[in-house]
């Protein structure tokens, strides 16, 4: 039984070798570039996407403020009824940094009363935005997006590399196809 030789089976295409084809190389080479850029691509994008999704939702975090809001209008009490939600939508009044009056929708507990005061978020022009993720969810949330978008951009190269190495493959056995159907034939009259 022969010992394992684990660096020399590796970098078998890379050695000096009588039966080494070109082809082998070319592949070792195309196979080694698609590995690196695989792993690199794939942790460079997703660290900088981990970078930028915190980053976007630490201003979010700085620039979107709690206004104090008042119900425009009675909000029936749901639970009686088949809906039986236990929040609903409904109108609600605030002032936007300017002083302009605003008004949109928010959920609220259903069964609330008009003019009671709720808290609703807005960016630095008044809008309604949602209430910004903490640091743990925002940290959270990169961490997913940057993981998918590096398994995303890891995924190119890599494919491409297979692709490549298909083609080379289909090509060998064409080529070894072809060199079969022209010594196939002699070896049948040598034997006969």
């Amino acid at each position: 039984m022969a010992a394992f030789r684990g660096p020399k089976v590796w970098l078998w295409r890379w050695r000096r070798n009588p039966l080494r084809r070109r082809s082998d190389v070319l592949e070792a080479w195309i196979m080694l570039a698609a590995w690196a850029l695989t792993v690199l691509g794939g942790a460079v994008t997703g660290l900088v996407t981990i970078r930028s999704v915190e980053h976007g939702l630490a201003q979010q975090r700085a620039q979107w403020h709690a206004v104090p809001a008042r119900l425009a209008e009675e909000v029936p009490d749901t639970r009686a009824t088949e809906s039986g939600g236990r929040f609903v939508w409904t109108k609600v009044r605030w002032s936007a940094p300017d002083g302009t009056p605003r008004s949109g929708q928010v959920r609220v507990y259903a069964g609330t009363s008009a003019d009671t005061p709720v808290l609703v978020w807005t960016d630095p022009r008044g809008h309604l935005v949602n209430r910004p993720t903490t640091v743990a969810m925002a940290r959270l949330r990169a961490i997913l997006v940057g993981t998918f978008a590096g398994a995303g951009a890891a995924g190119v190269p890599y494919m491409a590399g297979r692709r490549l190495r298909d083609r080379l493959e289909r090509r060998r056995m064409q080529r070894w196809d072809e060199e079969w159907e022209r010594i196939g034939p002699l070896w049948g009259r040598m034997t006969s």
